[in-house]
């Protein structure tokens, strides 16, 4: 199976908590992030949202779909969340947010596999348009935070 690290980072100039409530609450995340066709919370978690579970479906620039199931395995709020993803998609994804002097860097740490045979089958040839794939959607989801929150983004990588 492929392996993929990503990293993401974004730059708004907001305070931590409210970026923190968009990015948690992940059943919202359509309404603002381009990209994400269906976010549904399948699982409730305890009140930290330690155990809470999303079924998400996702679509971008390149035309397929890609759906898994993620839990929630630690959060700290509203600096650090980790979760747990299975599906076509499966392993680690940590979101860290830092804030100084009102501007809040929010980094995603994508640890995955894919699970999907021809997605492995062409990993070693299509690996560069999977990476760009996932930026094309994360910078998305950057863009559309700010627009939300009605905060400058001030940059993506």
């Amino acid at each position: 199976m492929a392996r993929y690290e990503l990293l993401s980072t974004w730059l708004l100039q907001a305070p931590r908590g409210a970026v923190w409530e968009a990015i948690e609450d992940a059943s919202a995340w359509p309404s603002w992030w381009r990209g994400v066709v269906s976010a549904e919370r399948v699982g409730d978690g305890d009140a930290d949202g330690v155990g809470r579970r999303y079924r998400v479906r996702w679509r971008s620039a390149v035309p397929y779909a890609i759906g898994f199931e993620f839990e929630v395995l630690e959060t700290e709020a509203p600096g650090y969340m980790t979760g747990r993803a299975v599906g076509d998609l499966e392993g680690t994804g940590t979101w860290r947010l830092f804030e100084e002097h009102g501007v809040t860097a929010v980094t995603y740490d994508w640890r995955v596999r894919t699970t999907r045979a021809w997605m492995n089958l062409v990993a070693p040839l299509a690996r560069p348009v999977f990476e760009w794939n996932h930026c094309w959607v994360m910078a998305r989801g950057g863009e559309g935070l700010a627009q939300r929150l009605g905060v400058p983004l001030l940059g993506v990588a």
